[in-house]
């Protein structure tokens, strides 16, 4: 059956000297893989900047719940990112939670909302034009909320420790080893009134964000199930 739906690459996997295998996060199934032709003729309806990391896509595809591979009948591109392309820390930070969001988006189910969240926060990137330097803590820390394990950061006392098994701040040191120093909570805190409009305000050193970034996929690791390491973290780590 063929559908029009909206999707969002999450990364291209090389399948033979044809073809690629293209997994896209759409609005209507969640994640699906599509067979894409390696073709680089002119005449080619799919040109290799569609499949770029995070690019929206607007799509006509054959869907049939009985296969594991689907295939894309037209696509064009929803909206141009420009400055992300040209940008090399915007580059950067899309090529981050492209890889990030390849391990832990695995659903094969819609969700609108989370659809929207992607969508939305890729606009504000393109958009931006002040420091984007906290840009995928504020996504990533917004991104729980839509995974059902967002933390509470409104609570923090002088003197907190951060408590990663349950997402919230505590007095007393917690009787396991999966909590945040009180030095290091007091910075975690801040994140509790950052925003993609107001993040380029929030001065971070590189030690402080490197901290809270790697605490952060701890935080994640503890949540979901099978999450490995991320190749491209050390890139981010280069840049800020």
């Amino acid at each position: 059956m063929q559908h029009k739906i909206n999707g969002i690459v999450l990364n291209t996997i090389n399948y033979n000297d044809k073809y690629i295998l293209v997994q896209v996060y759409t609005e209507q199934f969640g994640r699906v893989t599509y067979m894409v032709s390696k073709a680089k003729s002119k005449s080619s309806k799919f040109h290799r900047s569609f499949f770029s990391p995070l690019t929206v896509l607007n799509m006509e595809v054959e869907h049939q719940t009985s296969r594991s591979i689907q295939r894309i009948k037209e696509c064009r591109i929803e909206f141009t990112q420009n400055s992300i392309a040209y940008d090399m820390t915007k580059t950067s930070i899309v090529f981050f939670l492209s890889e990030f969001l390849s391990k832990i988006l695995k659903e094969a189910d819609e969700n609108p909302p989370l659809y929207k969240y992607l969508r939305y926060s890729l606009e504000m990137l393109e958009s931006s034009n002040k420091s984007v330097a906290n840009f995928h803590l504020v996504f990533m820390l917004k991104l729980t909320r839509f995974l059902g394990f967002y933390p509470n950061l409104e609570s923090y006392a002088t003197n907190s420790y951060f408590d990663l098994m349950n997402g919230e701040f505590c007095i007393r040191q917690p009787l396991h080893n999966h909590y945040i120093k009180r030095d290091e909570s007091f910075v975690l805190s801040h994140l509790a009134r950052i925003s993609f409009e107001n993040m380029h305000h929030f001065q971070f050193s590189r030690n402080d964000r490197t901290n809270i970034i790697n605490r952060m996929l701890e935080y994640y690791r503890i949540h979901l199930h099978d999450f490995p390491a991320l190749k491209s973290l050390d890139i981010l780590h280069e840049l800020f």
